[in-house]
């Protein structure tokens, strides 16, 4: 068996049997997982349509966890180099009492930052620049979205 996070460029996300999923390939039995997930995928669909490449889904290094990792090309007129972005993707229910986004707290952020402090060391991309995105997701029992993306959240 592959070792969980191969130095391969770009990364490819592990399949779903890895990360959780029935033996039949389906979600596991809980809605807040399934929900997570679906999250996921709707936010990696949603930054390539914004012309992002996603290079890594939950990523995972000794600095900690990240949702998604991918490659801004449209900032290199502007900052001479791409971007490196770093995703935290937030799913609930309508009605909760908070918004997704504001669960992304300090300690999350820290998180964030120690791994694309290792993310950029490991290959040797220190010439791109960072940013840290969240995306918010509500996602009604209909299966209907309202995404909220907030670029340079932090």
């Amino acid at each position: 068996r592959p070792p969980r996070n191969r130095p391969v460029w770009p990364f490819r996300p592990r399949s779903a049997s890895s990360r959780g999923a029935a033996p039949d390939g389906g979600p596991p039995g809980d809605q807040a997982g399934q929900r997570g997930r679906h999250g996921e995928q709707l936010a990696r669909s949603f930054l390539r349509q914004l012309g992002l490449k996603v290079l890594a889904a939950n990523y995972r290094c000794p600095a900690g966890e990240v949702d998604l990792i991918a490659l801004d090309a449209s900032t290199h007129k502007t900052l001479d180099c791409d971007t490196l972005v770093f995703v935290e993707v937030k799913t609930r229910s309508p009605g909760q009492l908070t918004s997704p986004e504001s669960a992304v707290d300090d300690a999350k952020r820290n998180q964030m930052r120690k791994v694309a402090r290792y993310y950029q060391s490991a290959r040797s991309a220190h010439d791109l620049a960072v940013r840290f995105d969240v995306i918010a997701i509500v996602l009604d029992p209909a299966g209907q979205a309202e995404i909220k993306h907030i670029p340079g959240a932090f």
